[in-house]
């Protein structure tokens, strides 16, 4: 049975899980978190037959976002990732409610407890992801924690590989600092350029950065700033000629 499938009865009634009871610490060190049986290549994760994921969003706290891009791209495999326990297995279960309660739709979505900081080149392909999301990532403010944070110039690369070329990854914070750093590792890596705000009008995903997520909600009732930047992957290094591509669909 396929990953992304459902397994519930339809016919049972709907409940959907209390965050209440599945609440767990913000923050934790991902360089020391390191409990997961994690295959050894992409290859070897089973995914039961399922087409290959093309979304996945990265540290996805309770799902907002993935909920979200659900319903605006069924036919699009999406996967969140997170390293709590807990938060995964809220996320989990919210999805399988509204698999009960929508037969048919939240197929397409799925979580995985896992460190993504670590291991997303256990689970996926080269080229394989057209959209990556980071939403309000941890800013581990300390200059001594700024190697745990998810953006810096060693991960991108490895971002940029799991990227097809002309995929985008998407970046929100509330904290100006952060928002500054996160940029100015884009901006220096060869394999990415900003996406004009122009084009963002017309993606569906930029929309939902600020107030999908339960972090996002947070900051627009307390009436908070955030900074949203998104990139596109380059085929080669920039300042080379980039060669005709076949566009990925936003």
């Amino acid at each position: 049975m396929s990953w992304f499938s459902s397994r519930l009865n339809h016919a049972q009634e709907v409940t959907h899980p209390r965050k209440r009871f599945y609440r767990a610490r913000a923050h934790c060190n991902p360089l020391n978190v390191t409990d997961f049986d994690v295959p050894t290549r992409p290859e070897e994760f089973d995914w039961y037959g399922t087409p290959l994921v093309r979304f996945v969003d990265i540290g996805c706290g309770f799902g907002g976002l993935l909920v979200k891009l659900s319903t605006i791209y069924p036919d699009t495999l999406m996967l969140g990732m997170e390293i709590r326990d807990k938060v995964s297995a809220y996320v989990r279960e919210r999805i399988a409610a509204l698999r009960r309660e929508h037969p048919g739709s939240y197929r397409n979505a799925s979580v995985l407890r896992t460190n993504a900081m670590k291991y997303l080149p256990n689970y996926f392909k080269k080229g394989q992801l057209t959209k990556m999301f980071f939403l309000f990532p941890d800013p581990h403010f300390k200059a001594a924690n700024h190697r745990r944070r998810i953006i810096n110039s060693h991960l991108l690369t490895e971002y940029a590989h799991l990227l097809a070329p002309g995929g985008w990854l998407y970046t929100i914070s509330d904290v100006p600092e952060l928002g500054e750093w996160m940029v100015a590792k884009l901006d220096a890596h060869p394999l990415f350029e900003r996406v004009s705000e122009e084009e963002l009008e017309s993606d569906p995903a930029a929309g939902l950065l600020a107030t999908s997520s339960e972090e996002g909600q947070k900051v627009a009732r307390n009436g908070g700033a955030t900074f949203r930047n998104v990139y596109r992957r380059l085929p080669t290094p920039r300042g080379l000629p980039q060669p005709p591509q076949a566009a990925v669909k936003p």
